[in-house]
């Protein structure tokens, strides 16, 4: 890898978590209390080992073949041996895809349907493990968005505690709209904090469900995010540049 590219990521990294700890700080929280995911889909090896050489320890993937092609080739690098990195699912999850999903993620934050969960309990029962999931919320109601709507979350978390033994709701995941001015989409921040909220409350004292994880804000939106509950931005952009052509 040429240096200045890497020194970019560098720098780039560093920007972004300062703006994250400014945003936690102007509503009295500790940045500690935000993860960052750096969203690698596209960009090579490379650049995933360079944020994590600039202390990265998430790296989140749209793609699930494109993921474990990369991610096994990252495994081999002495820094992802050192670092030992999360792996986090943030695109869209095919069942046919469920299987590779649980072998390789750490994390998935699009589920989004009883029969996804179905096929990751499934998966999750025949290997003997816990499968850790975020339920995507379409709160913006877009029909380009994927994500269960608002009003179908409680069923598909009862269905998960009765049904799915081998998978644990550790929060919620959205996208919102992309505004000109950030400011915009606050609303859909602040409407998905209110349902895990209030999800919590129903559900309080369920063993799987330890759903305090906000899952919301990306390069173009992850302050106001922040400013509203976000426990986990997912960014890409803001630290490779944009991304190639897929």
């Amino acid at each position: 890898m040429v240096e200045t590219v890497k020194q970019q990521i560098h720098e780039q990294i560093r920007i972004v978590q300062e703006r994250i700890a400014q945003a936690a700080q102007r509503v009295g929280r500790r940045p500690e209390e935000v993860r960052l995911i750096a969203v690698t889909k596209t960009h090579p090896v490379e650049f995933v080992v360079a944020a994590l050489e600039a202390g990265i320890t998430d790296i989140g993937e749209n793609r699930v073949q494109e993921a474990v092609a990369k991610f096994g080739a990252l495994r081999l690098t002495p820094i992802a041996q050192q670092v030992k990195p999360r792996f986090h699912l943030i695109g869209h999850l095919q069942t046919n895809k469920a299987k590779l999903a649980v072998e390789w993620f750490h994390l998935i934050h699009s589920l989004d349907s009883t029969k996804l969960a179905d096929e990751l309990e499934k998966h999750a029962a025949t290997r003997g493990r816990m499968c850790e999931v975020l339920i995507q919320v379409n709160v913006s109601g877009e029909e380009t968005k994927f994500g269960i709507e608002p009003v179908q979350v409680r069923s598909l978390v009862e269905h998960i505690l009765q049904e799915c033994p081998h998978l644990v709701v550790r929060g919620f995941m959205t996208m919102a709209p992309f505004e000109a001015i950030a400011e915009a989409t606050r609303p859909h921040f602040r409407k998905l904090r209110e349902l895990r909220d209030s999800l919590l409350q129903q559900f309080c004292g369920c063993e799987r469900f330890l759903a305090h994880e906000l899952s919301m804000g990306m390069t173009n939106d992850y302050e106001v995010a922040i400013e509203e509950g976000a426990t986990m931005v997912r960014i890409g952009s803001a630290i490779f540049g944009v991304r190639a052509a897929h």
